[in-house]
């Protein structure tokens, strides 16, 4: 037995069921919402009927009285019956109605125009109380500003009730029915201040997910079921749980291993630690490079040979882009997490534009100092700009990593090892035979006291420029 409900009113009381035999079966369908069986005992024919309690009680003409005895149904009973189930649904049960007719023994299927005339046997009803991390876990989602909505089968006194449970405010709700009678764009302009949807289709599910994604919202959806799937496949990013049915799952494009709202939280945390991780390693990419072809350029127009040999070059990078592979273990700023991040290469390009010549700056500052002060010739120039370059390249990684002074937020310790390591290396190279074979040469004292005193002010420039470019940005 596929269906958990099934599964727990059989589990309930164990009955025996073994003198019934299935004929035929309407399938459940989300426009019925209801389930029917043709089934024999002792030589007598039976369609039962169970499905969504307001459905079922419109089809019902009588009801059972006890003791094997039917009564029609008047309108004082029928209303008896709605208040029960409206009862029920105040105190958070689910609710199922069930009700039958007995039909020709001749009669060898099953169709949904058999299901009239029905007599009413009674509830059956069913607790699925919410986790208690959810109302946790909602409110973690809500201080990240995720917008969560409550899209349900279930009736509107369910559902309001479980959102309580949760202290979940579901003000203005939107049912199945109020959704049939709205257009495309009314449901539009509904959407934003309603945050509960219930007794809702398939097909109504995929509708508000449409509608949200029209007002410009990414839209991520969790759901478990079959009655899923559509909304599931609508979604920006589909959700379902490794318990799910197998349509969902197929449809999800993450599937939960535990069953708690908590990791849809931590993987919005995560998402935006990867987003922000990779936004370092664009701009640290894309400001050094232009800044290096800045420089190569300019350089070109007074020397006599090349700034760096191309050998030169590509170690610079190599040992540039293995600086950074730590950057996905990189700590981002918790002021960073708080809100929505989106791409905006917008911002990316003007931080290049400004960045890149600043870094170019103090390669001509060094071009100067290592003409003039050190009349240098060609191999010493080489290395001297590239162990400038190098160090100036890698240690900035520390300001641009972060919104803030530099020293108000703490980098990850793989990514400080690793910066640190090539900075090392990088100015170590030319004492080395290595150095010798890519053409690098031991570099006088004194230059090294002109490197510290480039990068402090370049440092100090960067800061100042970070801190003008988020006001203006």
């Amino acid at each position: 037995i596929k269906s958990p409900l099934d599964q727990a009113i059989l589990g309930h009381e164990q009955p025996d069921v073994s003198a019934w035999k299935k004929i035929d079966e309407v399938p459940f369908d989300f426009e019925r919402r209801r389930v029917s069986v043709l089934v024999e005992k002792e030589g007598r024919r039976f369609l039962i009927t169970k499905g969504a309690p307001e459905d079922i009680l419109k089809l019902s003409s009588s009801y059972e009285a006890g003791n094997g005895d039917f009564k029609p149904f008047d309108s004082q009973t029928r209303e008896s019956c709605i208040k029960s189930f409206e009862s029920l649904g105040e105190q958070g049960l689910r609710v199922l109605a069930v009700a039958f007719h007995e039909v020709d023994v001749l009669h060898a299927t099953a169709k949904p125009a058999d299901e009239i005339g029905l007599t009413f046997s009674g509830f059956i009803t069913f607790i699925d109380p919410p986790k208690e991390s959810a109302a946790v876990a909602l409110r973690s989602l809500s201080s990240a500003g995720v917008i969560v909505k409550v899209i349900s089968g279930d009736n509107e006194r369910v559902t309001r009730h479980v959102c309580e449970m949760i202290g979940f405010d579901t003000g203005d709700v939107l049912t199945g029915d109020m959704i049939t009678h709205l257009g495309d764009e009314a449901l539009s302009a509904r959407i934003e201040d309603t945050h509960v949807f219930c007794r809702v289709t398939p097909h109504q599910k995929g509708r508000i997910i449409s509608a949200l994604k029209h007002r410009k919202h990414t839209v991520g959806f969790l759901g478990d079921g079959i009655n899923d799937a559509a909304a599931l496949h609508e979604a920006d990013v589909g959700i379902s749980v490794d318990s799910g049915a197998d349509v969902a799952k197929a449809a999800a494009d993450v599937i939960l291993l535990e069953h708690d709202l908590s990791v849809i939280h931590a993987g919005v945390m995560e998402g935006r630690r990867a987003v922000e991780n990779t936004e370092k390693y664009i701009l640290m990419g894309s400001s050094s490079n232009f800044g290096n072809m800045f420089s190569m350029a300019g350089a070109a127009l007074f020397l006599p040979f090349l700034p760096m040999l191309p050998t030169q070059i590509l170690l610079n990078n190599l040992l540039y882009d293995l600086s950074q592979t730590a950057l996905p273990f990189d700590n981002v700023d918790s002021d960073a997490l708080v809100t929505i991040i989106h791409w905006d290469i917008r911002r990316i390009r003007r931080f290049m534009w400004i960045l890149g010549p600043v870094s170019s700056l103090f390669d001509f500052l060094t071009f100067y100092v290592l003409l003039r002060l050190f009349s240098a010739n060609e191999s010493l120039f080489h290395t001297g700009w590239f162990v400038e370059s190098l160090v100036t390249q890698v240690l900035i990684i520390f300001s641009i990593r972060t919104h803030k002074f530099i020293l108000h937020s703490r980098p990850h310790r793989y990514l400080t090892g690793m910066a640190l390591a090539v900075a090392a290396s990088g100015v170590s190279l030319p004492l080395t035979s290595l150095g010798v074979w890519f053409g690098l040469v031991p570099l006088p004292g004194v230059f090294f006291i002109f490197l510290a005193g480039t990068l402090t002010a370049y440092f100090l420039l960067v800061e100042v420029i970070k801190h003008v470019f988020r006001q203006i940005i």
